[in-house]
């Protein structure tokens, strides 16, 4: 079901932004026929016309899935410019019509105070685009690191303080470069992890630099090597066999429905993995997952798609590690609650969370998908340490 909400509620929102934008068509076309002569305001309204079509068409390439399309990189470029510009312009357009009701509702006569509350009906309007831009520009590269301690029920004490990094969500694209990706490589390296963790998504589309995102991973550095998963974007693109070899042939490891058993000290940890589970198919989540489980090791799931967290406990995964959600990607607090369009799609947006004796970790990842903008979700690098509860 929340794969249908979140979906629908996509697909409003794209549309109320591309309404707003044929709006904004309609009144300068109206102003230029106003204002210019004849053939000055035929060839303006023609190439206003052509802005709005372009618009147009990056957001129908935003719509849910839209990455399973043959897209090239100029069209993913031409989705997240298109977005960027048709969410910050709606919500100031928005912001105004709010703004022109309530002075249209009250009457001051006091000339100063008319003067401040149009200074600052302003700034409210413009405020969107200064808040996109810092998300854009700013928060989108803010890679930080994060740990979090994992609670785990009865831990072995050889395992007790064992550190598992985990990168996700890289999207190596025309909105983050290689050079930005290798920052975070760098950083991940310098963590002191056991173990290094990949869950998914290491470009958006076809065509997309996978070489270059697979040459920064095959960099990682764990004492126990580097493991991963696959998500949704590798099968978007057709690449899922291909990029389990190659990093195969660079000493990395994606798990398609694969185990790898790692020992430290007396305590076994059985690291299994499995390719994206797709949400409009939530009967069949993790089929046939629970034959990796090993009796008396810690077990830990990779899965890209952390809604199969409730299946997972109850096969008896110990911890579930997982990403997709960009932690909201573009997020607002509002009562202590995150306000995001992950949040339509399933309960475990960010974090760590639990059931009985088992417990995920979603992290926020690295890149953005869609609008390439962070806001009130910035990138990370986790950090999991394992304590025994």
């Amino acid at each position: 079901m929340g794969f249908y909400f979140g979906f629908t509620t996509e697909l409003v929102a794209i549309a109320a932004m591309g309404a707003v934008q044929c709006h904004f068509g309609y009144l300068a076309n109206s102003l230029i026929k106003k204002h210019l002569p004849a053939v000055p305001a035929r060839l303006s309204c023609a190439a206003v016309r052509t802005v709005v079509a372009t618009l147009a068409l990056g957001l129908v390439l935003s719509m849910p899935n839209a990455s399973q399309l043959p897209l090239t990189p100029f069209l993913g470029w031409l989705r997240g410019v298109s977005l960027l510009w048709a969410f910050a312009s709606s919500v100031s357009w928005l912001v105004y019509r709010v703004l022109r009701w309530v002075r249209g509702r009250s009457v001051e006569t006091d000339p100063t105070r008319r003067a401040l509350l149009r200074t600052a009906g302003a700034a409210a309007v413009g405020a969107p685009f200064a808040f996109v831009g810092f998300g854009a520009f700013i928060e989108r590269t803010a890679f930080r690191i994060r740990e979090i301690d994992i609670p785990i029920a009865g831990l072995h004490p050889d395992l007790e303080g064992l550190r598992l990094a985990q990168i996700s969500d890289i999207h190596l694209s025309p909105f983050l470069s290689e050079r930005e990706f290798a920052r975070v490589v760098d950083a991940a390296n310098g963590l002191r992890a056991q173990v290094m963790l990949v869950t998914g998504d290491l470009i958006s589309v076809h065509g997309d630099p996978l070489d270059a995102c697979l040459d920064q991973i095959s960099r990682l550095r764990a004492d126990a090597g580097v493991l991963g998963c696959l998500g949704n974007h590798e099968i978007y693109a057709r690449t899922e066999q291909y990029t389990a070899v190659q990093a195969a042939r660079m000493g990395v490891w994606f798990l398609r429905g694969q185990v790898r058993r790692l020992r430290f000290g007396n305590a076994q940890l059985n690291i299994g993995g499995v390719d994206y589970q797709k949400m409009n198919a939530r009967a069949h989540y993790l089929r046939g997952a629970e034959e990796m489980l090993l009796p008396g090791a810690l077990n830990v799931l990779l899965s890209h798609n952390p809604d199969v967290f409730p299946v997972a406990a109850r096969q008896g995964w110990d911890l579930t590690i997982s990403g997709h959600t960009h932690g909201g990607q573009v997020n607002f607090e509002i009562l202590h609650r995150g306000l995001n369009v992950a949040r339509f799609y399933t309960p475990y947006v960010y974090g760590l969370y639990s059931a009985a004796r088992s417990s995920i970790y979603v992290t926020r990842g690295i890149g953005t998908i869609g609008m390439p903008a962070r806001l009130g979700a910035p990138p990370e690098i986790s950090v999991l340490r394992l304590r025994k509860a």
